[in-house]
């Protein structure tokens, strides 16, 4: 998935003699806290809420003193580079331009979340597992063959680090409602199993909750 599929142009970027007031109202109105500034086709930068804040919102916004770096992604840019960059800055959004630098659109935070949203990993249904491994013994083709050792699969899995600690925790996404013989099987191999969420245990609970609500407000 690259940044030319997830563009947007629902968001018209704004031009330099709007003003402050009107860069707010769009902001407002769209639910995000940055939007890119354009003359004609170039990217001049991106502004946030914070630096209109900072200034006369009657003013145009290409008198501003802008605190961003003219962050940005090319068109044929992986999502990965989105992510990293809205996550960096902390954005809400992010232009995308073309080969020459030309500004062609942007995307969202909300754009990004829907597609991860239609993906396998959060769709399809399943249990998750996190496993806590020291660094040097991680080997995810040894964690995917206990897996696929129950007749089940891997439908995503990640890394989560702490630079002060010489283990990591694997969180994966099972194609698997029961993963009791699986859990045994990690277990087995003395992987240690920091937690596990089953979806049907978890909307029952849910369920149950919901049906004692209920049961108290009737009485």
């Amino acid at each position: 998935m690259t940044a030319q599929q997830l563009i947007s142009n629902s968001i018209i970027p704004l031009r330099t003699s709007e003003t402050g007031e009107t860069a707010l109202g769009l902001m407002n109105e769209f639910y995000v806290r940055h939007l890119p500034i354009v003359n004609d086709k170039q990217l001049l930068g991106l502004i946030s809420e914070e630096d209109i804040l900072e200034h006369d919102v009657r003013e145009p916004v290409g008198s501003y003193q802008l605190s961003l770096l003219r962050p940005y992604v090319h068109h044929n840019d992986h999502l990965y580079e989105i992510l990293r960059l809205i996550s960096e800055y902390r954005l809400t959004l992010i232009p995308v331009v073309d080969e020459d630098e030309n500004y062609i659109g942007l995307v969202t935070m909300e754009d990004v979340l829907q597609y991860f949203s239609r993906t396998a990993p959060f769709s399809e249904p399943g249990s998750i597992i996190v496993l806590e491994i020291s660094r040097r013994d991680y080997q995810l083709s040894q964690i995917a063959q206990i897996v696929e050792s129950e007749n089940a699969a891997i439908l995503s899995s990640f890394i989560t680090t702490n630079l002060d600690s010489t283990r990591v925790d694997v969180t994966l996404k099972i194609n698997r409602q029961n993963i009791q013989n699986i859990l045994a099987t990690f277990e087995r191999y003395e992987y240690d199993i920091k937690a596990s969420f089953n979806e049907i245990e978890y909307l029952d609970t849910l369920r149950d909750r919901y049906d004692s609500l209920m049961a108290y407000l009737n009485v």
